[in-house]
């Protein structure tokens, strides 16, 4: 679990998952306090928890009871939030970014927004947030913009979703994404959702159909995210990959399973000393058994020709980056000299 800035109160099942490293899935609560009318409300709560559960993961239903942020609910505090207000008590506030110290401070039951949940999700180490329709760029001079947007391109989270609502700018909101440096995939499809509509004319530029695709036929897999959990499945990396891990820069940050460590026939750091007491991805094999520090090689070495690197074309090979200045300084002059004796490139002056 992330330093939050609020104390997380994490249902039994969730925090069991997530410290068996198994997949939890975060499950907004607005459309439960404010998308639907009771009882279909209700009812789609509990088949939103139903469908995940039917994937093999756990669902963790985000909301604020009391001022307190809890990630996963049971089914009587689903309830809660989707029966109606009684009259002249306090309504259930809808809670985004902005909303949380409000919430918090005043003890208030809280419907998290998709940028509310996110924040939530991130906070207590989920990975995968699925939920209908996000917020977008709204119709006019385009300066309402939700602030969805903004969590989705700070917010390392990923998001499922059916697009953004149909009554927005969906355009402008696909703009706004790429400017921002948001990645929109298609799941299955090559066109943007238009949230009840699996059509609205705008064409994406990346299509996965599969979670295998995302990796398959990749000479290079390059991570660089402060997940808690893997983000990459070791089974479906091909023979003769080669990974760049750069982001696991603490014993409880991990990019890679188990899985993709010990299949690797190559390991190497730039420093193996700061990798055992800093890297995650390769602590946790080797406090378990799985990995052998003796198997992990020293960079500079290999680079300098005096010990061999990839042994076949079959050969996964991996390098965990810990990130030391001196050496990325020195690798960046060597390319740069490099270039300029093959005349790559232009010499810009600065």
């Amino acid at each position: 679990m992330r330093s939050a800035a609020f104390p997380l109160n994490l249902a039994p099942e969730v925090r069991a998952a997530l410290e068996a490293h198994q997949p939890v899935v975060a499950l907004e609560s607005t459309v439960i306090a404010h998308g639907l009318p009771w009882p279909e409300n209700l009812e789609l709560a509990r088949r939103m928890e139903a469908r995940v559960r039917a994937g093999g993961a756990t669902p963790a239903t985000v909301a604020l009871l009391k001022g307190e942020v809890k990630v996963g609910l049971i089914d009587s505090e689903i309830e809660y939030l989707a029966r109606p207000v009684s009259p002249g008590a306090p309504g259930i506030l809808k809670v985004s970014r902005r909303d949380y110290p409000v919430a918090v401070a005043q003890k208030r039951d809280g419907a998290t927004t998709v940028a509310g949940t996110m924040i939530a999700a991130h906070w207590a180490g989920i990975k995968v947030f699925a939920t209908g329709g996000i917020g977008g760029v709204h119709r006019g001079a385009g300066t309402d913009v939700s602030a969805d947007l903004p969590e989705l391109a700070h917010t390392p989270v990923v998001v499922v979703c059916a697009g953004a609502k149909a009554i927005l700018d969906l355009p402008a909101t696909l703009e706004w994404l790429e400017t921002h440096g948001v990645p929109v995939v298609g799941y299955g499809t090559d066109e943007f959702p238009a949230f009840y509509s699996r059509e609205s004319g705008l064409t994406l530029d990346a299509r996965a159909d599969s979670p295998a695709e995302a990796v398959k036929g990749r000479d290079i897999l390059v991570t660089m995210t402060n997940a808690s959990q893997p983000v990459l499945d070791g089974k479906l990396i091909e023979p003769g990959t080669h990974i760049n891990a750069a982001g696991a820069n603490t014993l409880v940050n991990r990019e890679l399973d188990e899985i993709a460590v010990t299949r690797a026939g190559l390991i190497a750091t730039d420093d193996i000393e700061g990798a055992k007491i800093e890297c995650g991805d390769l602590a946790w094999p080797a406090e378990r058994g799985l990995l052998a520090w003796e198997k992990v090689y020293d960079l500079a070495p290999i680079v300098a020709g005096l010990m061999p690197g990839r042994r076949s074309g079959e050969e996964i090979t991996l390098f965990e980056s810990q990130g030391i200045a001196l050496e990325d300084v020195a690798a960046s002059a060597l390319i740069y000299e490099r270039a300029r004796e093959r005349g790559i490139g232009a010499a810009l002056p600065f």
